[in-house]
């Protein structure tokens, strides 16, 4: 089952230094039909403006992934932490029992994220933050995992929940394959380019909430950049 969610469908906001768009509920617009899939809680597609950003605020017990799309995010918490992730990269915190953070777009262009947050499996544990760049040539024509809470993913940057998140470069005319499982649940957003799946034409930016598939097939229509929640 695909469920398909045009860009033009999302909820969002236009704040001046900020044109967020939601995939699901979230800050001011909620739609019941939108509001988690699976253990997936919020996927953001936030455009931030030149030296402009998100100032320090707290979280917790939310898994907190930003796949960096154009531009770069500059990364300070409260464990004293900083990093700068540049497009294409992956930062991950977990929130645990708490912990503050700014993200500002310290770049003379416009910097463009997804944020994506995954509800924990357990919670009560100390935050952590970590950043990875991921070349965009590894993974092409094929899912590489970027962040995962599954043994075994050891080139993945780790995250504590039943999930992965995972990228993947296609060349127009190009197919890869993703072994989900019937019980699992993903939800894909290209980041660039048009992809097909089971017949149906997904756009740059448009979610697919897919379900009840055992092998996902994904072919790309254009050049594509791909993301993709596997989702418990």
């Amino acid at each position: 089952m695909i469920d398909l969610r045009p860009f033009d469908s999302l909820g969002g906001a236009n704040h001046g230094w900020l044109n967020a768009k939601h995939h699901f509920s979230f800050a001011d617009y909620h739609d019941p039909s939108r509001v988690h899939w699976g253990n997936l809680r919020v996927w953001n597609d936030d455009i931030i403006a030149p030296r402009t950003g998100f100032p320090p605020h707290p979280h917790r017990d939310m898994e907190i992934i930003t796949y960096v799309r154009e531009g770069a995010i500059t990364h300070e918490d409260s464990l004293g932490n900083k990093g700068r992730t540049e497009a294409g990269d992956v930062q991950v915190m977990s929130a645990g029992t708490g912990v503050r953070h700014s993200e500002y777009n310290m770049e003379d262009m416009e910097t463009r994220i997804f944020q994506i947050w995954i509800i924990p499996t357990a919670t009560g544990d100390a935050p952590q933050w970590g950043a990875k760049p991921f070349p965009k040539g590894e993974r092409s024509g094929q899912f590489v995992t970027l962040a995962s809470g599954f043994a075994g993913d050891d080139d993945a940057l780790p995250i504590r929940t039943e999930a992965r998140v995972l990228g993947a470069t296609l060349k127009a005319g190009e197919t890869a394959e993703y072994q989900l499982g019937r019980t699992r649940k993903a939800y894909l957003v290209p980041a660039a380019g048009a992809v097909e799946i089971d017949g149906v034409r997904v756009n740059a930016r448009d979610g697919a909430a897919i379900s009840d598939v055992e092998v996902l097939t994904v072919t790309a229509l254009d050049d594509a950049e791909i993301v993709l929640v596997d989702a418990a």
